[in-house]
């Protein structure tokens, strides 16, 4: 099979990938969200690709459509429309509506992988593992999660985009067709249910102090709560909570604000 010759080279597609790790929070707006970043990471891309202006206007303006994904593993995207656009650019029948119409049809499912793997599984995690430091006071607590949380994500994202350029529009079908990545999300998940567990016995603590008198002994109401199940109160919260955000969408700012007032009231009314 005649090999294709390739129009960018290893430091094109690396280029571009750091120009869009470091952008592509910053241009959100609530009419185009991510296009702007979108459009400058591949910038360079289409500068050495089309050397006529007209063309490079038209790559540029094709792709300040709307789009938005999770940054990290929408790169897939990316690569993969670098991939297509260096197609073109050889020849290739390749038209405006078929590079849309993959960037519209997968920013979602992607965006919907990437918040489950890392905003709910690998930043619970990894944060999770730095809280004992943090009661300790030391500073490594501060600085850790987020070197070790970028150094992964950042690993994911460049993996990714190379993928997506190397095997084209096959890859997305592949990654999204693949039962591992089901197979992987849900591991995934399990596991971060499985932390959040273990960190809300380990760091919700509710103590009730009101004392009674039985027998004439005095003896404090936690203790009959202990008997009854012990952490009963620090589980009860933390599904309390679960409700509210899962079935009643309630902001977690709310819910802060909420549980910081119950707790100055019940601190200041002898409660906890």
């Amino acid at each position: 099979m005649e090999q294709k010759e390739k129009l960018l080279t290893k430091k094109d597609i690396r280029r571009s990938w750091m120009y869009w790790l470091g952008t592509c929070e910053l241009s959100n707006s609530f009419e185009r969200l991510q296009t702007l970043a979108f459009a400058a990471c591949l910038a360079p891309i289409f500068k050495k690709l089309y050397k006529d202006d007209e063309e490079l206007k038209l790559a540029l303006k094709r792709h300040l459509t709307f789009f938005n994904t999770e940054g990290i593993w929408g790169s897939l995207i990316h690569g993969i429309v670098i991939a297509m656009e260096e197609e073109r650019a050889r020849g290739e029948d390749i038209s405006d509506e078929m590079i849309t119409g993959l960037k519209t049809g997968f920013m979602g499912p992607l965006a919907g992988i990437g918040d489950t793997v890392d905003w709910g599984t690998i930043r619970p995690i990894v944060i999770g593992l730095f809280l004992p430091l943090a009661s300790a006071g030391s500073w490594i607590a501060g600085l850790g999660p987020f070197v070790i949380v970028s150094l992964i994500t950042s690993s994911i994202s460049y993996y990714l985009w190379h993928l997506g350029y190397r095997v084209g529009r096959k890859s997305i079908l592949q990654v999204l067709k693949d039962g591992r990545i089901n197979q992987f999300i849900t591991a995934s998940s399990v596991l971060g249910m499985f932390m959040m567990g273990i960190l809300s016995s380990q760091y919700v603590k509710i103590s009730l102090k009101p004392e009674i008198v039985v027998n004439n002994e005095t003896t404090t109401i936690q203790s009959y709560v202990d008997q009854i199940l012990p952490g009963l109160l620090p589980v009860t919260a933390v599904f309390i909570m679960y409700y509210l955000i899962r079935y009643r969408k309630v902001k977690y700012t709310n819910i802060l604000l909420g549980v910081l007032a119950i707790s100055l009231l019940g601190a200041l009314i002898g409660l906890f």
